[in-house]
């Protein structure tokens, strides 16, 4: 894909059940200044739906890279850009509400490790070597699970999915009407799209 056919400023923010969601994103092997660009437009797309963190999955990229900001305030807080995040080391678990920007209405508990370990390398190639815990570890689990293809409903229990069985399925048929549509590309067009990041960055 080359940058005359590509604007980061054309990046939204997919929903369930868009098949981007569900792609095992790749490691990132170069950086270059649209990738720049590209971390710059999550960051934006992050605080414009009021949320505390963006995986690359979710504006239908297949490359290992999220933004977070967990103020989720572009006024006060200091977001970062992550390449490459590996998780290790959980310890413990604990329980707390997530949404999604990618579920909209959809809400629940789950289960996470309460500690964690996150290697990964910023948007300047610096190393990130770091021990998380609480709140920080929750939000960096749940974008690492996005660049796995993993969503937070995933995580419930068959009760609580059945809780948002309806939420689902709305958001399901309006995804498939669009598509009927033309306002959405194919699952097809979108896995082209796919490889074509791939090709550029992995």
């Amino acid at each position: 894909m080359s940058d005359s056919e590509f604007t980061p400023g054309q990046l939204k923010v997919i929903t369930y059940p868009h098949p981007g969601l569900r792609h095992i994103a790749k490691p990132i092997k170069r950086v270059d200044a649209t990738l720049k660009r590209i971390a710059a437009r999550m960051i934006e797309l992050m605080y414009q739906h009021r949320g505390v963190g963006l995986a690359a999955t979710q504006v239908n990229l297949p490359i290992r890279m999220f933004v977070w900001d967990p103020t989720g305030n572009p006024e006060k807080g200091q977001p970062a850009v992550y390449l490459n995040p590996t998780i290790t080391r959980p310890r413990s678990n604990e329980e707390a509400e997530e949404g999604c920007l990618s579920i909209p209405g959809v809400n629940s508990n789950v289960v996470r490790a309460k500690t964690i370990h996150l290697h990964a390398f910023d948007i300047q190639g610096r190393e990130i070597d770091t021990d998380l815990s609480g709140y920080e570890a929750r939000i960096r689990q749940h974008e690492t699970d996005h660049l796995d293809g993993v969503l937070f409903i995933d995580r419930l229990s068959p009760a609580q999915i059945r809780d948002h069985d309806n939420e689902l399925a709305i958001l399901e048929t309006e995804f498939q009407s669009r598509q009927r549509m033309g306002e959405l590309p194919t699952d097809d067009q979108v896995k082209e799209e796919l490889l074509a990041w791939e090709r550029r960055y992995c």
